[in-house]
């Protein structure tokens, strides 16, 4: 299959054409408007150190959680419980989206967050379409998570640690979070070992463009997030 040079104007092409690794597209440019689109239609930006061109990806198997599967260890639930950090949302979104840029991914080689990225994510939040979802100790920020929030369902970009179990504390509130807002689920992009015991699952891309379709139907919860609800365990 061929991969799509992107034109000036904000359109993809269909992401069922994407080759057997998921690569749609490249070329183009990271403005409000193209991400957004990206997303809607199931596709997401990625970098690659031996290419200067963004790179665009609807993989053909599509890793997910539903956000009331997410697998609780005890010992997650123990420092979940004992409060060993202190969690907080959309307080520190730029220094998560450093911190991830500077913290590999688990299964990754290298960072795929440039400067390039950041800008155009941190726009997403002051949109109040991007967020962070933050573990802090002792005033510091030890661990978190950001993505994007469209429609009824949240687009994981990347999570780091400092402390152990800081980013998995991090994902625990954002299904919380999401559980609250109803949403339909959470979108983790590629499968790694880290997020299937977590209790992610793969998809087909059928299955997750049916899945998208509906979601893009419900009002995206814009804004700054809160911690707000009963989040016992």
């Amino acid at each position: 299959m061929s991969i799509y040079e992107l034109v000036e104007e904000p359109i993809f092409p269909d992401p069922r054409l994407a080759n057997d690794e998921g690569l749609l597209a490249y070329g183009g440019d990271l403005s409000v408007e193209r991400v957004l689109l990206a997303y809607r239609s199931g596709i997401f930006p990625w970098y690659c150190e031996d290419s200067p061109d963004i790179l665009w990806w609807s993989p053909g198997e599509r890793t997910i959680l539903f956000p009331d599967k997410f697998k609780l260890s005890k010992s997650l639930r123990q420092k979940i419980r004992r409060q060993t950090f202190e969690v907080r949302v959309d307080t520190a979104f730029e220094e998560v989206i450093v911190a991830c840029g500077r913290v590999p991914r688990d299964g990754q080689d290298g960072t795929w967050i440039t400067p390039e990225m950041m800008t155009a994510y941190i726009k997403l939040h002051h949109l109040g379409l991007a967020h962070s979802v933050e573990s802090w100790r002792d005033g510091q920020l030890v661990g978190g998570l950001y993505g994007v929030s469209l429609g009824n369902a949240f687009f994981g970009e990347s999570m780091f640690h400092l402390e152990t179990d800081a980013s998995k504390v991090a994902f625990y509130y954002l299904c919380q979070i999401s559980k609250n807002f109803k949403f339909d689920f959470i979108d983790c992009q590629m499968k790694t070992s880290h997020l299937m015991s977590l209790g992610a699952e793969e998809v087909t891309r059928d299955e997750f463009l049916h899945m998208l379709h509906k979601s893009n139907q419900e009002k995206t919860k814009r804004g700054k997030w809160e911690l707000i609800g009963n989040y016992e365990l």
